[in-house]
């Protein structure tokens, strides 16, 4: 029996079972100097920023967490995705944000999926209004306050390459380096 498929075949099935399948994106750990690369623009919305939309949501809810920003997965492009509702299922996408209103002040208690089992005091605006594009390309403004006003001024950290710990005192970073450093050795069996 021969079989003969055609190449446009075989790549309408690849990109049918790419949308059925997402990929789990593996996620920087900090100290990781890719970290620190600052984000491009997205500058053309095109079926790879979807997918990448769409595989760093589904790496987001796995880890499990409530925010993720490109870099954190070395891509370096400004997209960030949040959800911080309840159940889990309203993500939202920002894409090229930037804070553009500032006001208050609140500390609280922040994590990182690149931190992971850190959890530090951050001093953060208490509201902020975003100007970013949807996952669509198309723009909105947001007034955000509260949990959301922390996550977005937080991934934006990302994009702009610094993490939320290195709003901490030099000693409190070093104790978290070694104890990250100590998690990784114990996590590949060496000593």
């Amino acid at each position: 029996m021969d079989i003969h498929v055609k190449p446009l075949e075989i790549l309408h099935v690849t990109a049918y079972f790419s949308k059925l399948f997402m990929a789990l994106l593996p996620i920087l750990r900090f100290p990781d100097p890719r970290l620190h690369i600052k984000a491009t623009p997205v500058e053309t919305m095109d079926a790879s920023v979807r997918q990448l939309i769409h595989d760093m949501t589904e790496t987001m809810y796995d880890a499990p967490g409530i925010g993720l920003a490109a870099t954190q997965v070395n891509v370096h492009r400004q997209i960030i995705v949040i959800d911080i509702s309840e159940e889990h299922n309203d993500p939202m996408v920002f894409i090229n944000a930037m804070i553009i209103e500032r006001s208050g002040e609140r500390e609280g208690e922040e994590g990182c999926l690149s931190v992971p089992g850190v959890h530090e005091k951050v001093i953060r605006a208490e509201r902020v209004k975003v100007r970013a594009l949807d996952e669509n390309g198309q723009p909105f403004e947001l007034e955000a306050e509260g949990l959301l006003a922390v996550c977005l001024q937080h991934e934006l950290d990302h994009l702009d390459g610094k993490v939320f710990v290195e709003y901490l005192s030099q000693l409190k970073q070093s104790r978290i380096k070694a104890r990250l450093a100590k998690q990784a050795r114990a996590a590949t069996g060496q000593t």
